[in-house]
């Protein structure tokens, strides 16, 4: 902007020295630094909003094309799904079906289906654990089962008084 050297300054100086005067030109340097800060914080602020502003434009720009493609994604396997569901209907549709092999594929499904297993639940919960270890072990080992305090462990144990 300003091609200011060693020289220039000086000449700026030497003329704000005679017109201000010695006893002026501390103050008049001090607010001269400050106005100049001000500017400066002011311009990057503008260059930063700038920035943000670009950026942000660029990412709406991306999510645009991320929805577009995404709406493209979804529309092809909606497609693909429907046709896959039309020729499964096609397929599996044995009332319409009028031909003599199609009556044999309706025979064939039906004596399927009678043999096909059915479902039976295991029977187990799933939601208790179930350790590795069997129990009469840990019995057997001496491990706790079952959590006590001190105080507790000490009265369960503690030599019974005969009277």
């Amino acid at each position: 902007m300003f091609d200011l050297g060693i020289s220039k300054m000086a000449l700026i100086g030497v003329v704000a020295l005679v017109v201000i005067g010695p006893e002026k030109l501390p103050r008049v340097a001090r607010t001269v630094g400050a106005l100049l800060g001000k500017a400066q914080r002011y311009v990057a602020d503008v260059k930063a909003e700038v920035s943000r502003s670009m950026e942000l434009d660029e990412l709406r720009k991306m999510k645009e094309t991320v929805e577009t493609a995404a709406r493209d994604v979804e529309k092809s396997v909606h497609d693909t799904t429907s046709d896959l569901e039309k020729d499964w209907r096609d397929a599996t549709d044995f009332e319409s079906a009028g031909s003599e092999a199609g009556s044999t594929l309706a025979s064939s499904y039906e004596s399927y289906s009678a043999v096909a297993p059915v479902y039976r639940h295991p029977g187990k919960n799933f939601r208790l654990k179930r350790g590795a270890v069997p129990q009469w072990y840990k019995a057997r080992a001496g491990v706790r089962s079952k959590v006590q305090s001190g105080a507790a462990r000490v009265a369960r144990f503690r030599p019974k008084r005969f009277h």
